[in-house]
């Protein structure tokens, strides 16, 4: 795709604390110098609401990824570190996935974790993931506010989400948050 047609987007956050997990969105998808639409939903319940996904990247890449990731997670009854490690092992070596472009944050009510097309399945030591063209805006913004609040991690999300919209040009501050106790 033309450097100059590339979409854009996003800002991915998910946040773990005081025995809550938020993971939350902002909606701007941006082509070239544009923004495009503005109310996209980046997140998503799977496992009959018991895992929360969000993506970052092409979109069509990543509805395909949650397609396939709702599957790992059906075949290991729910067990989001195995059906993370699944996905990854299948996204780095089928000939066709390889190709997507997309990152993905997935969380339940024990784990969280990033999910790339490399093989990677991280684990973050502080319980913050940020994703996106805005993600290490927002993660900025999370760990000072976990550091010095006593905000639930629903508020730190939507906060943090809403300081990386005023300074990333890929985002904005349409936010979608979802959480699990």
């Amino acid at each position: 795709m033309d450097q100059a047609l590339k979409i854009r987007s996003t800002t991915i956050l998910s946040v773990r604390c005081r025995g809550q997990v938020a993971l939350g969105g902002d909606g701007q998808v941006t082509m070239g110098a544009a923004a495009v639409k503005h109310d996209a939903v980046k997140i998503r319940r799977l496992s009959g609401g018991k895992v929360l996904c969000g993506f970052a990247g092409s979109a069509a890449d990543a509805f395909a990824l949650l397609q396939r990731f709702e599957g790992k997670l059906e075949e290991f009854k729910g067990n989001l570190k195995r059906a993370a490690i699944e996905l990854a092992k299948e996204w780095r070596t089928d000939k066709h996935l390889r190709r997507l472009e997309s990152l993905l944050v997935a969380a339940d009510a024990a784990d969280t974790l990033i999910i790339g097309g490399s093989g990677d399945v991280i684990e973050p030591t502080d319980g913050v993931a940020g994703i996106g063209s805005g993600g290490m805006f927002a993660a900025a913004a999370a760990k000072a506010l976990l550091q010095h609040t006593q905000l639930d991690a629903r508020t730190i999300v939507e906060q943090s989400l809403q300081i990386a919209g005023e300074i990333c040009i890929y985002s904005n501050k349409h936010i979608t948050v979802e959480t699990i106790n």
